[in-house]
């Protein structure tokens, strides 16, 4: 097996697993909220507390990576994962499970920047890296589609307790495999990233809206996912249902990825940012609404647009920042995206519990509604850089 497959196996393999770990948190939220008496407040702050350090450290990672050997760090960083998971499954209160998601954050931090910075170093000699970089996004919505549907399951025939364990159990397993594949293959050359000619005109105010209607389209998308298993609850789903709903929605949302970056390549980058978020609005209210089957029937859809529009935007950063500011430009992406993705459960789970799960769903999609005029602003600042590319 040559390099290139070898790095882009274990980037997918890690990006599947850490998506996972993150995403079954909203599985496991309705059982920690019934077992420790939880206001939603705190339901905000334990989603929080992981996304928060998942998000807050990715530049720290980044640049640690250049300091430490890159693919030590990925491993490093998964095995923290599962030993985080191992830590949940023996919280006896809100502050040790708080500190387990804390730590699982901190292990988290480290698959985004350099998983996908593995993915493209090992590929830009021999090409191919949007079509790698493709695998390894989806690999991340297969991961958010498996592992909160297997747990969902798990909990029928065992205490969440166990089910938690057997995570931390597979974060190791995985951990371990990323060694065996990717430990003894050195960092990519610094020569490789010289031989690719970056191209593009820097837009300062263009990056700026990029940056910000991603943080919105984030917040809004964890928002509504921490919601949504207290709405399905309501409606007579038990944990096997809120699992099954979940799955529906991320294969909803791996094809949005797909989807979206061809209908955004035929259509434009507005175009499609402006049909898929206001689809979600629409999709988000009528979840309020709906019965459980019909919901439920919806829910791929609406994964397809939730999840969807990320992939159009991230596609964006490399065409409106300058030559030199790529990777610093990814990364601030990732930090934004992800740091609104850990504030809004917070925030509206604040507003959930002053003035209701309604009023909180129903904010979220006007909130939503706020990138249709930052896309525009966007697509105007992508047209003035686009003739100046060589």
């Amino acid at each position: 097996m040559n390099t290139r497959r070898r790095s882009l196996i274990a980037a997918s393999m890690a990006h599947a697993v850490h998506d996972g770990l993150t995403d079954v948190i909203y599985v496991l939220l309705p059982l920690w909220q019934a077992q420790f008496t939880l206001s939603f407040a705190q339901i905000g702050l334990l989603r929080g507390a992981y996304a928060g350090m998942m998000a807050g450290l990715q530049l720290l990672a980044s640049r640690a990576a250049k300091r430490w050997d890159r693919e030590r760090l990925l491993v490093g960083g998964t095995a923290l994962a599962g030993l985080a998971y191992l830590v949940a499954g023996q919280a006896g209160g809100l502050g040790m499970l708080l500190f387990a998601l804390l730590l699982g954050g901190l292990g988290a931090s480290t698959q985004h920047p350099l998983a996908s910075s593995l993915v493209t170093d090992s590929h830009e000699a021999g090409g191919g890296v949007k079509e790698a970089l493709a695998h390894y996004n989806f690999a991340g919505d297969i991961g958010k589609m498996l592992v909160p549907a297997g747990v969902g399951l798990l909990l029928v025939v065992t205490s969440w307790q166990t089910s938690v364990t057997v995570l931390g159990i597979l974060g190791l397993m995985a951990a371990a495999l990323l060694w065996w594949l990717i430990a003894p293959q050195p960092s990519a050359a610094p020569g490789v990233r010289k031989a690719v000619i970056a191209v593009g005109s820097d837009s300062s105010s263009g990056l700026a809206a990029l940056l910000l209607t991603g943080t919105l389209d984030s917040a809004v998308r964890m928002g509504f996912l921490t919601f949504l298993p207290f709405l399905l609850q309501a409606k007579g789903a038990g944990s096997a249902g809120i699992g099954l709903a979940l799955m529906l929605l991320f294969v909803g949302g791996a094809f949005g990825k797909l989807l979206c970056g061809y209908l955004g390549a035929r259509i434009g980058m507005m175009k499609t940012v402006w049909c898929t978020e206001s689809l979600t609005a629409l999709l988000i209210v009528s979840m309020l609404y709906l019965p459980l089957t019909p919901m439920l029937v919806l829910l791929p859809l609406l994964g397809l647009v939730l999840n969807g529009t990320s992939s159009v935007l991230y596609g964006v950063v490399p065409e409106l920042a300058g030559a030199g500011r790529r990777d610093q430009a990814f990364a601030l992406f990732y930090t934004g995206t992800i740091g609104g993705g850990a504030l809004a459960p917070v925030v509206f789970g604040a507003v959930g519990d002053s003035a209701g799960i309604t009023t909180a769903v129903i904010s979220l999609a006007a909130l939503l509604l706020l990138t249709l005029p930052l896309s525009w602003w966007v697509e105007r600042q992508l047209q003035s850089a686009l003739p100046t590319t060589v």
